[in-house]
């Protein structure tokens, strides 16, 4: 199966094992955790006023659905390197930028999956409106992209370097 661009997640190597190593945990100790809470607040009783067995399930259901996530993420992705140093944004780079031209009123970010946010970096997904803006442009060129009124701002890219942990 031929996948494009757009269902294909990039993640370097480092980021690919995260992720696994997350799913592993997921899919194996903590489903027999949160099994054996649920084992446990059922033998206290009544299940419908049983509120560590509704928490138990509920924590668990939310523990599926990231499991699903995972595997989802890491089928479709492309591991590969960490972009080049070139100045053309692309994922795993850290972008600033300068609105309207003004290079008073700027911000930077990391263009990656919302996978890796962190606290140092605030993160914008390249499948964003301001990331599919500036995805591809070169240190110095103008993007566009809409905002959610449906207005259309301006950007100019000031600088991308590849992003180290």
């Amino acid at each position: 199966m031929t996948q494009t661009s757009d269902t294909v997640t990039w993640l370097t190597q480092e980021a690919y094992d995260q992720l696994k190593t997350e799913l592993d945990y997921l899919s194996g100790p903590a489903r027999i955790e949160i099994a054996k809470k649920i084992e446990a607040a059922r033998e206290e009783g009544d299940l419908k006023e049983n509120a560590g067995y509704h928490a138990a399930k509920e924590e668990q259901g939310k523990q599926e659905a990231r499991v699903r996530q995972l595997t989802q993420l890491l089928e479709s992705a492309q591991v590969g390197q960490a972009p080049a140093d070139t100045g053309v944004v692309a994922p795993g780079m850290v972008v600033t930028i300068a609105f309207d031209g003004d290079e008073d009123d700027t911000m930077t970010f990391l263009l990656a999956s919302r996978e890796f946010a962190t606290s140092d970096i605030e993160t914008y997904s390249p499948k964003s409106p301001l990331g599919a803006g500036v995805n591809g442009k070169k240190v110095g060129q103008d993007a566009t992209y809409e905002l959610p009124n449906g207005t259309i701002a301006s950007v100019r890219v000031l600088e991308a370097k590849p992003y180290q942990a």
